[in-house]
């Protein structure tokens, strides 16, 4: 440059740093043209004079532009600026994807992020490549998208260093294209195409000490499309590494597959290949490198992977076999002849020869001979020449380094052949990863051809790169000016030219004594003069080309050798002639044909033995060169990339040390150079590398636009005027179409006019705010000085009056002082004489009283000492009577407890034994019944505490008592004696001496004795209160065991919906395949009676899996007739079976036979074992609910035997052929219904009395209860009198409480027994109406004619009377039946019925069932109208309408079956109408569960239908709608590929979505909980896509969109109120939605804003608040950037809050929460139906 005006005071630039490769500096002072010196200032504040020369130091970007998606939307391009973009965004947003125009640049973490899941896959899947942040997976869906568009092949070239993530890459994008693009004709071909990545890596990956998983070989793989959906892939290969087999340089290893096989050498399978640990053997022990412990798990990935592909076990351990030798050879010890140093031997007794030749089946003895040996064939004589230990040796490594690359040439062929497609393919994606540049100390053969791939490689991204930018700049209509860029081309005809270092590396290999040092002179003679070779200083055989990345000096050392690939012929002859078919099949001769394992096996040894004669030496054929084969392969590599489109991901390596995010500047430009990043920058930097629409531009850039240029209504017309106002350059910029074109540099500028445009309107608001804020401030001072003056007059004037009140005061106080002064002396002088005369008199009086009191205690001491000796011997005798009336009173109570006790037993086990509860709420009772008991027992002890304790205080109370008449006593006594010591002090004082000792004696024992009993009493309380904390732990265990039953609860509901859906994904797959397997049938084979048979075997087996049903374990003909399925049900009916249904004997063969079954009966005979696997775990959770229904049925067993065995026998009367015996069967039949109702009786009356029994115990039990509800109640008045402690009054209050539950649960039991004695006496009640109609002969006969024609005949008729409530129809009738009100149902023919009309007629048909006793015809209907309404779901699986339909029916026909069945629950509100119409003889419970499983499923699929239609319209409504204009006018800075203004959808079409899909639910009668809860689902799904999208793009992280995102959010909350769904759990779903708005306008700079972050996001996992941080956008010049210290104490804060847990980025959408689908009784009558005429139902009769 030589104008300084950027350089100005205050602008930064880069300078060199030796560290930091560049770092900033802020110019001090501003330079002037001609300054030698460029002042600066460092970031530490130190002053620097930098030189100036030839060029000034490169700007630095604005704040604006830092960290920006696209390099090239920089202003200033260069070096610098690229380097400190990707330094930022990798550490400070850790964020290691980075666009560079056309190339995404990839910086390996080292470490897992959450970024690859399918979630993410599903929201790049359709999106624009700008609308989202750089990923691998928007540049895969670019390429995806412009393949089904334009029908063009696409490429994806990923390069970089070792270790760079280049395979990491590649893997993630497979997985994309398989999962968007799904698989065409073969569901198993995405499994293969995924399960080719851990073969690939195991026979051609290997640890560097670069990579723990370094690809040692190219790869291009070309997946290819059909309509959009992958039909299959081709893998093709370059230059493998194959000298890493016989040698690994230190912490290096060998290919992952040996360590493997090593690892598991003890596997059976493994056993006779002789396999030890990796350090017994030469070939992987080299390199001392740590061994991995997760080699075995690899081993078992990499079969598995090779069984996905079609590799066969037998096949495999071949494949380990040739590997297991190659390992062997290694360890092949040659040693040197003594006599001849020339010579050399290998013994026959060598234990690892032994082991190679055993492997491979060949002669040891030719093996040991040509090891050490080679022929040498002239014109006319063949010669045998020894070879020395060193050649012996070079000839193993060749043998094992030529086996190991035929190995991987025959695995990458058979990984092709299983990815072949049949169809072929129309277009293709081909996954480009090759190594990179790589320059090393040492550089070889391997590192040249390395490099020369990628020169040819550099050229075709020159070449691409231009051809875009020119067609940019003419679609825009700009003139093209040729740029000068750094050509290529004369370094690629240094390499491939004539003569060029290829050629005479080829010629110098022909030669019969070629070596490596000629090879060099020939170099130096013929390319010295290029200025792409150079001739290195030092002597030695080496030279130098100048690459397009930098100088790379090759030593010559081993070029000839390596490029020959010379292998002996006569071991190769010698593993030809091997008995092992794989070994033959690797070592095919050029120009035979590939021929299969089998066939090798099949045709013996004779066939294996003719390879050993075509090895002679006379028939040896010119071998290519491996620099001609790799030329030519990669000839053929540029055309097929010539002929697609590229994409370009470039994989940077940030550090050597491989430690996550830690980036190393020097190792990131080294690459960056290499790759061509930086040229692609530089070239672009020559061009105009801004580029901006005319509405972006406008809407940025607003500001700066004058008044005079508004006015204009053409935008290109506003932006031109503007900028040749703003830029007088016109060269500076260029005005196309639709776009306006920038010079690096501009936009920077513009930038700075923006800030100060935007820094001058904010002052001068600051000016006129300054100014109002300054005039309200007078205006408020004078109102205050105005204020202040007139409180101090008041002030003062109050002052002055207080003065004079308080001198008139003063004199009022002096006079009233003076006043009471003289009264208060005359009243105390007063007081005083009273109070002398008192005394007196009271002296005088006390006196003479004294005199009288002293005589008559006297006579009250000698009757109160009588009184108490007679009181004491009186209460011994009653304490001794009253111990033994209980004494007494104890043993029959006890006696009474063990007779309740019994009869409590008695009444558990009756209940018990009518339990027909689930096995989980038996368990749960169990366990309250122990908990009860448990309870019960520490209610006994501690009223036996509490009554030891009352009468311990009675004891108590009394000896208390006894003690204060002691102590009166005592009083007495004291003044007795001091009576008798003034009258009798001479004659008895040493008696009464006496007798006070005595009593003091007395007294020291009472006082201990009621310290001891207060002792007692406290230990007493202290273990009551022990026990009363037990009481509350067991409590509160209990609860938390209940707490957690329900968890159990709601998890086995959740698992068998899941089941239910893994069922019905394996059954749409069974079904696919079959119909895709018939149309292959019919295409490519002719039909042959056998396959007819096994597809007929296909359909029945089909039914008897979609038609088993599950019925109770008691039942053994629903159990039989499940077993042989729905297919079966007319031969047991008597109706005949058609032909087309009936089995053939040549249906198994197919099944059996598996020789000659094509990969389309293998997938379906795997797709049959799933289905029977899901179909095994439904059977088992059916048998879990049939074993806990098991006590219920065994008490239904005798009344329903005898109620099917008189019913059997009354229509067996109908069905006699003579119509003579009639009344002799009549007869017959009454007295067995006699006999019957005598055993019914003598049942009911056993039953009676047992009932009248256990009432009578309970009544008992009641009793006891409620006198021992009394004995509490009078011990806690007792306590509450006597004691004042508040815990044990609480304690036993709850006990009380308990107590009175348990008398409840009683009472309840009690009413319990009495329904069930009103149950047995209906029975009771129905035998003898039975009985009745018996003696009746004739109406017997009219009845049992009529239900026999019912039955029987094929027309039933309608009798007179009242409505049954039924549909007669007969078995054949069944198809019309499911016909006309299932698959051919419409309910637009008929508007005016009921939506789930056809759920009604189904149960009133399958009343008529019940009605006949005829239970496999009900349920061979209702399978049937399951496997309809599945067909018709296939058919309309995306139309919401029919699915809400059948939805309904579903629920209509299950509610009905419980509404009319036999569980009192479900029909205690029906009136007493519908009850007439319940089911008598079916049992729905089997049939109840498989149409929940049927509208669980349709509910699923209802969502998903829904939800498809919702996902287009969520990220545009919800993120990119303004419903508030003007706040993101200004919100997306340069450097941001914005999206479209315009968004697609808006919030209320959403919003008118989801009211028209609750519309449906209601018009079609679902219950309101159903809707709630799909509601709430798909504001599960709004809420997840909204919050991945905004995690995913950085655009959406601002505060603008913060403000828009919540006031989405508030109208689709007031949407939820406006319809009445506040409380149907939808709001919740929101929540992680509301604190991400929120998080975007919170403030986030301090330690305070910090903690009340955290407090705020209580839903949303760290990781999310950690992502929404570092990719916020500031407003440019309003906003400062997150910084990361506040970023750091936020994620430490979120942990410590919620743990260290895993935390999980994106919300899985695809999450289902677990449906439960309520009992809605129906108020209908049955008999009020009305069915149309236009369903064509008359062969239905109605009853």
């Amino acid at each position: 440059m030589a104008a300084g005006g950027p350089y100005v005071q205050g602008a930064r630039v880069w300078i060199p740093d030796c560290v930091e490769v560049w770092k900033v500096a802020e110019i001090t002072r501003g330079y002037k043209e001609g300054d030698t010196v460029l002042h600066l200032r460092l970031e530490d504040g130190s002053a620097l004079p930098y030189p100036v020369g030839s060029q000034l130091p490169p700007l630095c970007n604005p704040d604006c532009l830092s960290g920006a998606d696209d390099l090239v939307a920089l202003s200033h391009l260069h070096e610098p600026a690229v380097l400190h973009s990707l330094r930022r965004r990798f550490l400070e947003a850790k964020t290691i994807y980075t666009y560079c125009g056309i190339v995404l640049v990839a910086i390996n973490p080292y470490e897992p992020l959450p970024i690859y899941e399918e979630e993410v896959i599903y929201a790049y899947s359709g999106r624009e490549m700008g609308d989202m942040d750089p990923h691998i997976f928007a540049l895969a869906e670019e390429a995806y998208k412009q393949m089904g568009r334009f029908g063009r092949n696409q490429s994806l070239i990923i390069s970089g260093e070792s270790g760079a993530g280049k395979t990491a890459s590649a893997k993630y994008a497979m997985r994309y294209f398989t999962t968007v693009g799904g698989c065409l004709g073969n569901s198993s071909m995405e499994e293969k195409v995924l399960a080719s990545s851990p073969v690939m890596e195991a026979f051609g990956n290997a640890k560097t000490t670069r990579n723990d998983n370094s690809s040692r070989f190219g790869k291009y793989i070309e997946i290819g499309f059909s309509q959009a959906q992958v039909t299959g892939a081709t893998i093709r290969t370059y230059l493998l590494e194959k000298s890493r087999v016989t040698f690994q340089a230190k912490a290096e290893r060998n290919y992952h597959i040996f360590y493997q096989l090593c690892a598991s050498a003890t596997l059976p399978e493994l056993q006779g290949l002789g396999l030890r640990g990796a350090e017994s053997f030469h070939y992987t022990c080299q390199g001392r490198a740590a061994q991995s412990t997760e080699d075995v798990a690899e081993l078992e990935g990499t079969r598995h992977a090779l069984t996905l592909l079609g590799v066969p076990e037998a096949d495999q351990l071949e494949l380990f076999s040739v590997l297991a030798a190659i390992l062997h050879l290694g360890n092949v010890v040659v040693r040197v002849r003594e006599r001849r140093g020339d010579s050399c031997f290998v013994e026959a007794a060598d234990e690892a020869l032994g082991q190679f030749c055993t492997l491979l089946g060949v002669e040891a003895s030719q093996v040991i001979h040509w090891l050490c040996h080679s022929k040498l064939v002239t014109a006319g004589e063949t010669y045998l020449k020894p070879l020395s230990r060193q050649q012996a040796l070079q000839a193993r490594d060749a043998l094992a380094k030529h086996m190991y690359g035929q190995v991987f040439r025959w695995m990458v062929s058979r990984v092709n052949c299983a990815l072949r497609s049949l169809e072929g393919h129309s277009t293709s994606i081909g996954i480009l990863d090759i190594y990179g540049f790589e320059m090393f100390e040492l550089n070889s053969f391997e590192q040249f051809c390395i490099n020369y791939a990628n020169e040819k490689l550099q050229q075709l991204f020159n070449l691409h790169v231009f051809k875009l930018e020119q067609e940019e700049y003419v679609m825009e209509e700009i003139p093209w000016v040729f740029i000068d860029y750094c050509d290529n081309q004369p370094c690629i005809e240094l390499i491939e030219g004539r003569l060029g270092i290829l050629d005479l590396l080829n010629e110098e290999c022909k030669m019969p004594k070629g070596n490596d040092g000629s090879w060099a002179q020939k170099l130096y003679k013929t390319h010295l003069t290029s200025s792409h070779f150079q001739k290195p200083k030092r002597p030695k055989d080496a030279f130098v080309v100048c690459h397009f990345a930098g100088k790379v000096e090759y030593q010559c050392d081993g070029f000839v050798e390596k490029n020959g690939d010379a292998v002996p012929e006569e071991l190769v002859g010698l593993l030809r002639a091997s008995k092992s078919a794989l070994l033959t099949e690797l070592f095919l001769e050029e120009g035979q044909g590939p021929v299969s394992l089998q066939s090798r096996r099949s045709s013996g040894h004779r066939a294996a033995a003719r390879p050993g004669r075509r090895s002679l030496p006379g028939s040896r054929k010119s071998k290519k060169s491996i620099s001609s084969q790799f030329k030519a392969s990669l000839n053929r590599l540029m055309e097929t990339l010539g002929s697609t489109t590229p994409h370009y991901i470039r994989c940077i390596k940030p550090n050597d040390a491989k430690q996550p995010f830690v980036f190393d500047s020097r190792r990131a430009v080294e690459q960056l150079r290499a790759c061509g990043v930086l040229e692609t920058i530089r070239i672009s930097a020559l061009g105009y590398p801004s580029r901006w629409t005319y509405q972006e531009f406008l809407e940025r850039y607003r500001a700066l636009v004058s008044r005079e240029e508004l006015m204009g209504t053409d935008t290109k017309q506003i932006c031109s005027l503007a900028l040749e106002r703003l830029l007088q350059d016109p060269s500076k910029y260029r005005c196309g179409k639709n776009k306006v074109f920038f010079q690096a540099g501009q936009v920077a500028q513009l930038e700075e006019l923006r800030s100060r445009r935007l820094r001058a309107a904010c002052t001068s608001l600051q000016r006129w705010l300054r100014g109002w804020l300054a005039r309200r401030r007078l205006a408020r001072a004078r109102a205050a000085a105005a204020c202040l003056q007139r409180h101090a007059r008041g002030l003062l004037a109050r002052r002055l009056l207080r003065m004079l009140r308080r001198t008139k005061a003063a004199v009022v106080l002096q006079k009233t002082l003076r006043m009471v002064l003289a009264r208060r002396s005359y009243l105390r002088l007063r007081q005083a004489a009273l109070t002398i005369q008192a005394f007196a008199r009271g002296m005088f009086a006390r006196r003479l009283y004294r005199q009288m009191v002293w005589h008559q205690k006297a006579v009250v001491i000698q009757a109160a000492v009588r009184g108490w000796l007679a009181r004491a011997r009186y209460a011994r005798l009653r304490g001794a009577v009253v111990f033994l009336q209980s004494c007494c009173r104890r043993a029959r109570a006890r006696r009474e407890l063990r007779r309740l006790r019994v009869q409590a037993r008695s009444v558990e086990h009756y209940k018990q034994l009518h339990k027909g509860m689930e096995i989980k709420v038996i368990q749960l009772q169990c366990r309250l019944d122990e908990q009860a008991q448990e309870k019960q027992q520490l209610v006994e002890q501690l009223s036996g505490l509490t009554a030891a304790h009352a009468q311990e205080v009675q004891r108590l109370r009394a000896e208390l008592q006894l003690l204060r008449e002691d102590v009166a006593r005592d009083a007495r006594v004291q003044q007795l004696q001091e009576r008798l010591a003034e009258l009798e002090r001479h004659h008895a004082k040493s008696c009464l001496a006496q007798e006070v000792e005595e009593l003091r004696q007395r007294l020291a024992e009472v006082e201990a004795v009621k310290l001891q009993l207060g002792e007692e009493r406290d230990a007493l309380i202290q273990r009551t209160l022990e026990q009363s904390q037990d009481l509350e732990e067991q409590h509160q265990r209990s609860a938390r065991e209940s707490q957690g039953l329900r968890q159990e609860l709601e998890e086995e509901r959740a698992r068998y919906q899941s089941l239910v859906r893994e069922y019905t994904r394996l059954e749409q797959g069974f079904e696919s395949l079959r119909d895709e397997m018939a149309l292959h049938r019919q295409s490519t084979l002719r039909r042959s009676p056998s396959t007819e048979s096994f597809l007929g075997s296909e359909s029945s087996y089909l039914s008897s899996m979609s038609t088993a049903p599950s019925q109770d374990g008691s039942d053994q003909q629903a159990e039989a007739r499940g077993g042989t399925g729905g297919v079966e049900g007319p031969e047991e009916h008597g109706q005949p079976v058609p032909e087309g249904l009936q089995p053939q004997p040549s249906s198994e063969v197919p099944l059996n036979g598996g020789v000659g079954q094509d990969p389309f009966e293998k997938a379906y005979l795997l797709l049959l074992g799933q289905l029977s696997a899901a179909n095994e775990e439904l059977a088992r959770t059916r048998e879990e609910l049939r074993r806990c229904k098991a006590p219920m049925e065994q008490e239904r067993k005798p009344l329903d035997f005898l109620k099917r065995r008189n019913l059997a026998e009354m229509l067996g009367l109908g069905r006699s052929p003579e119509k003579g015996a009639v009344d002799e069967d009549l007869k017959r039949a009454y007295d067995t219904v006699q006999a019957a109702n005598r055993l019914l009786a003598s049942q009911l009356q056993e039953e009676k009395q047992q009932h009248e029994e256990e009432v009578e115990g309970l009544h008992l039990d009641i009793r006891s209860l409620k006198q021992l509800s009394q004995q509490q109640a009078a011990l806690i008045q007792d306590l509450q009198r006597q004691q004042g402690q508040e815990g044990l009054q609480h304690h036993v209050l709850q006990l009380k409480e308990e107590n009175w539950e348990l008398s409840q649960k009683l009472e309840k039991q009690e009413r319990t027994t009495l329904k069930l004695q009103k149950q047995l006496r209906a029975y009771a009640k129905q035998i003898q109406e039975l009985t009745a109609k018996r003696e009746a002969v004739g109406p017997a006969q009219e009845l049992a004619a009529s239900t026999v024609a019912l039955s029987w005949s094929p027309m039933v008729l309608p009798q007179a009377g009242l409505s049954q409530a039924m549909l007669a129809w007969r078995m054949e009738d069944q198809g019309r039946i499911i016909k006309a009100i299932i698959t051919d149902y419409r309910p637009q023919s008929s508007p005016w019925a009921l939506p789930d009309l056809p759920a009604y007629i189904l149960f009133l048909c399958l009343r008529h069932a019940d009605h006949c006793c005829d239970e496999p015809r009900a349920c061979s209907l209702l399978d049937a109208a399951i496997d309809a309404i599945k067909r018709v779901m296939k058919k309309q699986s995306d139309n919401p309408e029919v699915v809400t339909l059948w939805l309904a029916n579903t629920c209509r026909l299950l509610n009905c079956l419980r509404q009319y069945g036999q569980e009192e629950r479900y029909w205690q509100g029906n009136t007493a109408r519908q009850n007439q119409h319940r089911l008598r003889h079916l049992d729905p419970r089997g049939s109840c569960r498989s149409l929940g499983a049927l509208g669980v499923q349709l509910y699923q699929q209802l969502i998903r239908t829904t939800e498809k239609r919702l996902k287009p319209m969520i990220v545009a409504a919800m993120l990119e709608s303004e419903p508030i204009q003007g706040l993101s006018s200004s919100s997306c800075p340069p450097g941001r590929r914005c999206s479209s203004p315009a968004p697609a959808h808006t919030l209320p079409e959403l919003l008118q979505v989801l009211g028209s899909f609750r519309a449906s639910l209601d018009h079609h009668g679902l219950a309101p909980s159903v809707g709630h809860q799909a509601l709430r689902q798909l504001l599960f799904l709004l809420s997840g896509t909204t919050l991945n999208y905004l995690l995913l793009r950085r655009d959406t992280c601002s505060w603008s969109r913060g403000i828009q995102l919540r006031y989405n959010i508030s109208q689709v909350e007031q949407w939820l109120r406006a319809e009445g769904l506040q409380q149907s759990g939808a709001r919740e779903v929101l929540e992680p939605l509301v604190q991400a708005a929120q998080l975007l306008q919170v403030k986030k700079v301090t330690e305070e804003d910090a903690g009340a972050l955290c407090s705020l996001c209580t839903v949303l996992s760290p990781q999310q608040v950690v992502k929404i941080l570092r990719a916020y956008t500031p407003a440019a010049g309003l906003e400062e950037r997150v910084s990361p210290s506040f970023i750091s104490r936020v994620e430490k804060q979120l942990q410590d809050q919620h743990g260290e847990g895993p935390g999980q980025l994106l919300v899985d959408t695809s999450h289902l929460f677990p449906v439960h689908l309520p009992f809605t009784a129906s108020p209908l009558h049955l008999d009020e139906l009305h069915i149309p005429d236009v369903l064509d139902l008359a062969f239905l009769v109605r009853l």
